[in-house]
């Protein structure tokens, strides 16, 4: 290496020459020494390869050099470039979502390579490479880098050896991640559990107070017919027990998921249970037009839960049905014996309806606390108004019924589509025997 020097208003600056393996590279005048030997870095990079297979992919290689913030590579792009870092250092990011920012991956500095897997598998970059610093980098074409790596079986096996690396330390810290993201994500849980049961008690008081009120104002002679209070006081009744509902599904819900829960053991006629809630759900909903229609083999079984729990859940499956079926559509619930997966006897019900559908995105998160398929601007105080959104606990009541009886609750669907009405099946399997007897 030679170096000539010169002073010009008392900076130092130095004219660099590269000589090596019969090549002369010249880096232009700068401000300090910097010496780039190919040899050396690829070395560093492929630790398996022989003089001559380096000397061969050094004559197919050249150096350049880019400023800081500079993209090398951009994520979702095909290009044909792959890079050996010789000076600086870059930052290897991927782009997550449209409201999350992009999460680095790691930080490349000297000897290390980038895009040489999207060149192996002609595929678009993984990942956005940026330059934090002024950065050297050796460059080889896609061409001269598949010729390379088809003469060479060992730089492959480098390749490989290094791949499986950053996918083991991008797993180690993907998995950390979720750990602490789970975490914090259980304890959010808690948090929202603790406040829906604090809201619920805090509710219930105020509600019998004014349930006991108003049954009072009923009964007095001065709400009777024709006073023009009777039709006011049944509104206020009918309000408030609807509130009382929901108040009850928020408890439910929060001892389920808090398992303190105290499943019954009684025996339970599916039958009866299923043509009185499918009853119950005619009288309260008359403005729709939605047949409900209860299929049942000729012998119905007997099983062993809580009939006041399984009563909810299936109320909430009947009415979560004909809430999303448009007037003239059907809802049909049929029963049937099954075997268990530990091949104990059970049971399944289906409620299936012609309605809207639901897309497979959602078929287990519908089953989640407060989860919404559709606009929160669609949210309706009726039980049975067409798509109209509840609270969302029907649903996460339902689950919490399956999992406290030792059942499973799930849904089948092709797909949403307000055309052709695809509709939707929801199932519940329960043992004959509730593993809490």
């Amino acid at each position: 290496m030679e170096s000539e020097f010169s002073k010009t208003k008392g900076v130092c600056y130095y004219v660099v020459v590269v000589i090596y393996w019969g090549h002369e590279y010249t880096f232009g005048t700068m401000k300090e020494t910097i010496t780039y030997d190919k040899i050396s870095l690829l070395r560093l990079a492929f630790q398996g390869l022989d003089d001559d297979e380096l000397q061969e992919m050094a004559e197919l290689t050249e150096f350049r050099t880019y400023p800081p913030e500079h993209v090398l590579c951009h994520e979702g792009a095909y290009e044909d470039v792959f890079y050996i870092i010789a000076e600086g250092s870059v930052i290897i990011s991927k782009h997550l979502g449209d409201e999350e920012a992009d999460r680095v991956l790691r930080i490349g500095g000297r000897g290390d390579m980038v895009g040489e897997m999207a060149m192996i598998q002609n595929a678009p970059r993984a990942a956005t490479v940026r330059t934090s610093t002024e950065c050297t980098v050796l460059e080889m074409e896609k061409q001269d880098f598949e010729t390379i790596l088809s003469r060479s079986p060992r730089m492959a096996m480098d390749i490989i050896r290094i791949t499986l690396d950053r996918i083991r330390s991008n797993d180690k810290t993907m998995i950390e991640d979720l750990q602490k993201s789970n975490k914090v994500l259980r304890q959010l849980d808690r948090n929202k559990l603790e406040f829906i049961q604090v809201a619920a008690h805090e509710l219930r008081t105020p509600l019998t107070v004014l349930n006991g009120y108003v049954k009072v104002l009923k009964g007095s002679s001065q709400a009777g017919a024709g006073s023009g209070l009777e039709g006011i006081v049944a509104g206020i009744i009918k309000g408030t027990e609807r509130i009382h509902e929901i108040v009850n599904m928020m408890l439910d819900v929060t001892r389920i998921d808090a398992d303190t829960v105290k499943v019954g053991a009684v025996p339970i006629s599916l039958r009866l249970l299923i043509d009185d809630v499918a009853k119950n759900i005619r009288r309260d909903a008359p403005e729709r037009t939605v047949e409900i229609i209860t299929d049942h083999p000729q012998v119905s079984p007997f099983f062993t839960g809580d009939p006041s729990l399984i009563q909810k859940a299936l109320y909430q499956l009947i009415v979560n049905a004909v809430k999303y079926t448009p007037d003239g559509g059907k809802v049909t619930v049929t029963t049937r014996a099954v075997t268990m997966e530990d091949d104990t006897p059970g049971v399944e019900i289906a409620v299936k309806d012609t309605g809207i559908g639901l897309d497979t995105e959602h078929h287990s998160l519908i089953f989640e606390k407060f989860y919404q398929v559709g606009s929160v601007d669609l949210h309706s105080s009726g039980k049975t108004t067409y798509k109209g959104g509840g609270p969302g606990l029907g649903l996460a009541l339902v689950k919490g019924v399956a999992r406290a009886h030792g059942g499973i609750a799930w849904v089948e669907s092709v797909g949403h589509d307000e055309e052709i009405f695809p509709g939707s099946t929801f199932y519940l399997k329960l043992p004959l025997n509730s593993p809490n007897t």
